[in-house]
């Protein structure tokens, strides 16, 4: 999800602002198609397995560690719901800049919560007994 964060925080939404006002609807349309059954099943994924690791408690996770996990996904969820998915809904009638704009700021929220999510799960490998 790291990954995928970055790229649509560096290159996906950036561009949003480059297609064009005529293309837009269209362009955004086919976006909220494509992109939904990629993001939603690794989010689905992301939160299942964070909340797994909280309550099966194994015993070479750190309860800390699985708890931060689980709260940045939780938040990812939240970010997406509070602010992405209204931003989206905002720019299915078209173009706007002040949307557009909430819409990359906010979207560092998620981009930061997945990088720091990453961070607590390399920390959990390197803590697993070999």
């Amino acid at each position: 999800m790291t990954g995928l964060g970055y790229l649509v925080q560096f290159v996906a939404y950036p561009l949003f602002a480059k297609v064009g006002r005529e293309s837009f609807t269209d362009y955004h349309a086919g976006w909220s198609t494509r992109i939904s059954p990629v993001v939603a099943p690794m989010m689905i994924i992301e939160l299942g397995s964070s909340a797994w690791l909280v309550a099966a408690h194994p015993e070479f996770v750190s309860t800390g560690l699985a708890v931060s996990g689980l709260v940045c996904s939780v938040a990812v969820w939240a970010s997406t719901f509070a602010l992405q998915v209204p931003a989206h809904s905002k720019l299915e009638s078209g173009f706007d800049a002040s949307v557009h704009r909430r819409l990359v700021r906010s979207s560092w929220l998620r981009t930061l919560a997945w990088t720091t999510h990453s961070v607590i799960v390399c920390a959990m490998l390197a803590s697993t007994p070999s």
